[in-house]
């Protein structure tokens, strides 16, 4: 279902899905993470009307990872240009999961002609100190047990916490390179990095794009105040909050989340 694209020096890993008005994915940072394993409840749904982009950012995934490279917001938001630029999108419209909203916010600013709407959910992107659910996840070492005490922290809903989930989870955090780039990522102290991700408030005041926040009322991870925040400052931006729901929308709140967006993008 993925294919590899050439993103300047590197492959990017990529799924592209559907047709029609082009939304690009872009997937938190949590260890062994893809795009796929972000995605994959809502892929299939938002491809019936719309091509769907959902690469895996450098440093995660399966996209390639060259000696060298520099794991900074301007690396990620180039990497979208360049994979934009290698499929012959102009613009498209962007939905970001936690670092994947920091990224699409910057990459918004740096590049307004290419961005239509934006979904933020469970939003990086501003400067808050951090919590001890982002410390834990960014600290993670790999075992079977600090993948299930993680996916405590993602999820609201502990059903969905299940050992054969923990155990994959951990087996992918495990492959070849994805353990090694996640570690050099946001090594300690990590408030720095959350910092470096972040776009100033003063320039989110300018941003012209219609925006829909999500956030989950018992996020452990990106605190609700951060999308109230974004709110305030976002001109034409709308929030949606849900009750009982972690950091882990999509997938706790899936059919919710799928039509919330679906008609935003309609409006």
């Amino acid at each position: 279902m993925a294919s590899f694209v050439k993103t300047g020096a590197f492959n990017t890993n990529c799924h592209d899905v559907g047709a029609g008005r082009p939304v690009v994915l872009i997937h938190g940072s949590g260890p062994g993470v893809t795009a796929w394993a972000n995605w994959r409840l809502v892929i299939p749904e938002f491809g019936k009307s719309m091509r769907v982009i959902a690469p895996d950012m450098a440093g995660f995934g399966y996209t390639d990872r060259p000696d060298g490279i520099s794991y900074t917001k301007d690396t990620w938001v180039q990497q979208v240009a360049d994979l934009l630029d290698a499929l012959g999108i102009s613009r498209a419209d962007f939905i970001g999961n936690s670092f994947g909203g920091a990224i699409s916010l910057a990459f918004a600013l740096r590049h307004p002609e290419r961005v239509g709407k934006i979904v933020l959910m469970g939003s990086a992107g501003l400067s808050w100190p951090v919590t001890e659910g982002l410390e834990s996840v960014w600290a993670y070492e790999p075992s079977v047990e600090a993948m299930k005490g993680l996916l405590d922290i993602f999820a609201y809903d502990r059903t969905l916490v299940t050992d054969e989930l923990a155990k994959l989870r951990y087996e992918a955090s495990i492959r070849p390179g994805f353990q090694e780039a996640f570690s050099a990522m946001f090594p300690a102290p990590r408030q720095r990095w959350l910092d470096a991700l972040a776009t100033p408030e003063e320039e989110l005041q300018k941003l012209p794009n219609e925006t829909l926040i999500i956030h989950g009322r018992e996020d452990l991870v990106v605190p609700l105040e951060s999308s109230l925040r974004l709110h305030q400052l976002i001109l034409k931006s709308q929030l949606h909050v849900f009750g009982q729901c972690g950091h882990w929308t999509q997938i706790e709140k899936t059919k919710d989340f799928i039509r919330l967006v679906q008609d935003f993008f309609a409006a």
